[in-house]
């Protein structure tokens, strides 16, 4: 199955408002096996609505997937523009007319009249209701496409995409090609230089490579498809392991892992607590450990040291060594997580610092240059790191980097008991 996806708005074509479902909707239907060929934005324009809808109709898509332009307001006219070229009627659908009349008394409201016009859809279209708002959503089938209508806003759209819309679409595609992935997820190292890494072993067919790049993080995926699902898998696995091989050093997470969550997860395995203290990432760690709930039955504290007077007057970093090795330096590092361990009670003790730049690097020392050290009872932990990019590429990839060390201590731990 082919896909095109069209986002209405002309706040998305001022840059108002980012298009995020572009993103979202990418990689749920590759998930899927699905392809996403073409994606357009298009503002709250009749005529080129028109003309971006019927162009996408005279494509070889599969499926077209329309975004916004539900609400109740004039220049919402995704559903009237859609039932012009269809050449269907639009219907009162009373099902999503008392739907939209209880979410306004519950809001302990009366419902304006103008929202009545959202209840309004094709004759024969596939209803989707909206559990968060007024706006219902829609599937069309015409000729030999699948046409999709959802509301604009996230909180909207994602649930009513993964409660409803997968399901339909699995069972479409239920006959179709299998496309499997592994996704690894690397820091410490360029895009250009994974590419390097990985010149010579393929994935230009099938078993494929793709990559993507963001501050302080590659992502390398790599699919394989076909009609046989043992087959595939055989196939993926037997590429994955090769890519593996050559990347390994630099993965931190794998598909859809989320580090942190990893980590709070180990944590809370071995009833152990971390303190944090951060010079170059200004409280990024202490932020993702504590983004989820519960993160308080392990996280002790942070302290955000910028300056040499704060590493030595609150984590105890002596002013010999910050003289002699400087503050970006082993020994500062590793006196940091002593500090902060000891700080705040916590049995484990993670510190950073570097020079995210883009001033402040030296020959001897820099831009990228990070140390990050961890702190136990047993042992104290220390790894220098060369971050490529930008500030703010460095800062995230110090992030990864250094809840990944927190990572591959408690597993070895785990393995040690």
């Amino acid at each position: 199955m082919k896909a095109e996806l069209i986002f209405t708005g002309t706040e998305l074509l001022l840059g108002h408002i980012l298009n995020t479902h572009a993103q979202y909707l990418g990689i749920m239907l590759s998930s899927m096996g699905i392809e996403v060929g073409l994606n357009i934005t298009v503002g709250d324009n009749r005529e080129t609505m028109i003309s971006v809808l019927q162009q996408a109709l005279a494509r070889s898509s599969d499926l077209i997937i329309i975004t916004g332009g539900l609400g109740p307001t004039t220049d919402d006219i995704t559903v009237e523009v859609v039932a012009e070229i269809l050449g269907l009627p639009l219907i009162l659908d009373q099902e999503s007319l008392k739907n939209i009349k209880r979410i306004f008394q519950d809001r302990g409201t009366i419902m304006p009249e103008s929202n009545v016009k959202q209840a309004y859809l094709p004759r024969g279209a596939k209803i989707l209701p909206n559990s968060v708002g007024t706006a219902p959503g829609a599937i069309l089938e015409f000729k030999n496409k699948t046409l999709m209508i959802l509301p604009g806003p996230p909180h909207e759209l994602t649930p009513m995409f993964e409660d409803v819309v997968m399901a339909y679409l699995s069972r479409k595609i239920a006959n179709d090609e299998v496309i499997r992935y592994r996704n690894f997820k690397l820091t410490g190292i360029s895009e250009s230089a994974v590419q390097d890494l990985l010149k010579d072993i393929g994935g230009q067919g099938n078993p494929g490579i793709a990559y993507m790049a963001k501050p302080g993080e590659i992502q390398v995926r790599v699919s394989a498809r076909g009609g046989a699902p043992d087959q595939i898998d055989k196939l993926l696995e037997d590429f994955a392991g090769k890519v593996k091989w050559r990347i390994e050093k630099y993965i931190f997470a794998y598909d859809d892992d989320i580090l942190e969550d990893l980590v709070g997860k180990l944590l809370m395995e071995k009833g152990l607590t971390i303190g944090v203290a951060e010079s170059c990432t200004g409280g990024l760690i202490a932020a993702r450990l504590t983004d989820l709930p519960g993160s308080s039955a392990y996280f002790k504290g942070g302290i955000v040291s910028y300056s040499n007077e704060m590493k030595n007057q609150v984590l105890g970093v002596s002013m010999e060594i910050l003289n002699n090795s400087g503050a970006v330096s082993k020994e500062t590092a590793e006196a940091m997580a002593a500090g902060v361990r000891a700080g705040t009670g916590a049995d484990l003790g993670l510190a950073v610092t570097g020079i995210a730049g883009p001033a402040g690097g030296t020959a001897a020392k820099p831009r990228g240059l990070v140390y990050i050290a961890l702190a136990a009872d047993d042992t104290t932990i220390c790894r220098e790191h060369h971050f490529p990019g930008i500030r703010m590429a460095v800062r995230q990839g110090t992030v990864n980097a250094a809840l990944n060390l927190v990572r591959q201590y408690l597993l070895d731990v785990i393995r040690e008991t």
